[in-house]
């Protein structure tokens, strides 16, 4: 793979991505792929963006956070720490995606909604408002919005369904 140091911050992106000179992309950062990052958008620390990923507007990605598959991150988005968002998953406004939390499949977080700890939010679940969801599985279709404010399902420990939905062991 070819790659070249962005103008703006001097990270890593592939010569098969597209970041436009107002982004910043840090020193070690990387975008590669198909991935595109334009606008006032960052993406620094060791975050990866990759695959056909959009991040674009005021966005944030930083910390070891991964944005890949065709997920989108845009607004005032941040997703940090050891976050992940992948799918076609979409984060919008000024959602907090943190932790070890992973948003992906076709899920969206959005207006001032948070993400974070070991929380998974897949399939078409919509989260938004100021609502929180701190850990556990949540998807489907299903909506957590307002001031709501989820955790764990009852019954089940945290890492049984963190591990049975990442099929690890």
């Amino acid at each position: 793979m070819s790659v070249h140091q962005h103008v703006n911050g001097g990270g890593w992106v592939a010569d098969t991505a597209d970041v436009e000179p107002t982004a910043y992309v840090g020193p070690s950062a990387m975008v590669y792929g198909r991935a595109v990052v334009y606008g006032y958008a960052r993406v620094y620390g060791h975050a990866e963006v990759y695959g056909h990923a959009e991040v674009y507007g005021h966005a944030r990605i930083y910390g070891y956070a991964r944005v890949y598959g065709h997920a989108r991150i845009y607004g005032h988005a941040r997703v940090y720490d050891w976050a992940r968002v992948s799918g076609r998953a979409r984060v919008s406004g000024h959602a907090r995606i943190s932790g070890h939390a992973w948003v992906y499949g076709q899920a969206e977080v959005c207006d001032h909604a948070r993400i974070y700890d070991l929380a998974l939010v897949d399939g078409y679940a919509r989260v938004s408002g100021h609502a929180q969801v701190s850990a556990g599985v949540w998807g489907g279709p299903a909506e957590i919005y307002g001031a709501e404010s989820v955790s764990p399902s009852p019954g089940i420990s945290l890492e049984e369904e963190f591990f049975s939905r990442i099929g690890g062991s």
